[in-house]
């Protein structure tokens, strides 16, 4: 078997394509592959990975038969992976000459399910290292230990697959995969899936990744109905918090997460077009009525003043409607 396998989603990022693909080359060992997944690019990216996947040691190419969005080109990737160890990077971000070996060393080391690393986010020529939410260095422990408290930042909510790495055996278990289809916010459920049901994680710092940020071809920069996708990824939060033995813990921590997030899109509206940001308003009242009432009301109350009236606001346009997919949760209040 492999040491490692590094799934690399690529989309149109014929300009960024080549410091990834360089560095994978810097951080290259006989034991390690690198999986490059087309997923249907119209722009000359493929042709870069052709090229690559005879010059680049340890190259795999694979192209999907159409384009199915970074959830579904993880999961190419994650289908054809033989290593011991998973990790992901994107085709637009790099990696630090070596990161994966010091990586791969820590998480042996800690003998551990996953590892959480820090990484460097990039915007224009600002760098700056952003950390792991979360306060014990190189110490294994229980991944639920990551989820709470509710009032902070924690491990959920830095949801980037690529920042750290992850034994086979959460891949054997079905924990590693996306749900197939979302175009954004797919790491969400995925963080929360894997918080909830390993066994053992750990934070080691070592940030060696190098996350470009505001560039033309990200989703997060592009206002149309794809960005909507994010309503899905945190209803399928909800109820799989909803199913879990400690919801009553849980459930205040995914429904505010859950608030900050429509927020954020709701309080930029203006970068979306007319007819998304119509169906935004819609789709986040709805999504707010769905939530368990009284946890929705401890949040607001909890929440700075102008989120807050933003997400009353949003409240009041969709009128409280019995059942509901994640009122299964309003048990708990």
């Amino acid at each position: 078997m492999l040491k490692l396998s590094v799934v690399v989603p690529f989309y149109n990022v014929r300009t960024y394509a080549p410091d990834a693909l360089k560095s994978l080359e810097l951080n290259a060992r006989e034991d390690f592959e690198f999986l490059l997944v087309d997923d249907r690019s119209t722009d000359g990216t493929s042709e870069l990975l052709e090229r690559a996947a005879v010059a680049l040691p340890g190259a795999v190419r694979l192209r999907r038969d159409r384009n199915g969005g970074l959830a579904s080109a993880r999961n190419t990737g994650l289908d054809a992976a033989r290593g011991e160890y998973i990790t992901f990077l994107d085709g637009d971000d790099w990696l630090e000459p070596g990161h994966l070996a010091r990586t791969l060393a820590a998480i042996e080391a800690l003998n551990c399910d996953f590892v959480r690393t820090d990484h460097v986010q990039v915007t224009g020529r600002t760098r700056s290292v952003q950390r792991v939410p979360y306060g014990p260095q190189g110490v294994p422990a229980d991944p639920r230990a990551g989820i709470l408290p509710v009032s902070r930042a924690t491990s959920v909510d830095y949801p980037y697959a690529w920042a750290g790495m992850y034994h086979r055996r959460l891949l054997d278990r079905g924990l590693l995969h996306f749900t197939d289809g979302l175009r954004t916010a797919e790491d969400r459920p995925w963080i929360w899936r894997l918080h909830r049901e390993a066994r053992s994680f750990a934070a080691v710092g070592m940030p060696g990744i190098f996350y470009r940020r505001g560039i033309s071809t990200s989703l997060t920069q592009i206002g149309d109905e794809r960005q909507l996708d994010f309503i899905r990824a945190f209803d399928q939060v909800l109820s799989d918090t909803a199913a879990d033995p400690d919801c009553e813990l849980l459930i205040h921590k995914a429904v505010r997460t859950y608030c900050a997030i429509i927020a954020h899109h709701v309080g930029s509206i203006e970068r979306f077009e007319p007819a998304v940001a119509r169906k935004l308003r819609s789709m986040s009242a709805d999504a707010l009525d769905r939530m368990p009432r009284a946890v929705l009301d401890r949040t607001l109350a909890s929440m700075d003043a102008e989120r807050a009236a933003l997400l009353r606001t949003l409240r009041r346009r969709a009128p409280y409607r019995r059942g509901g997919a994640a009122r299964t949760a309003g048990a708990v209040a």
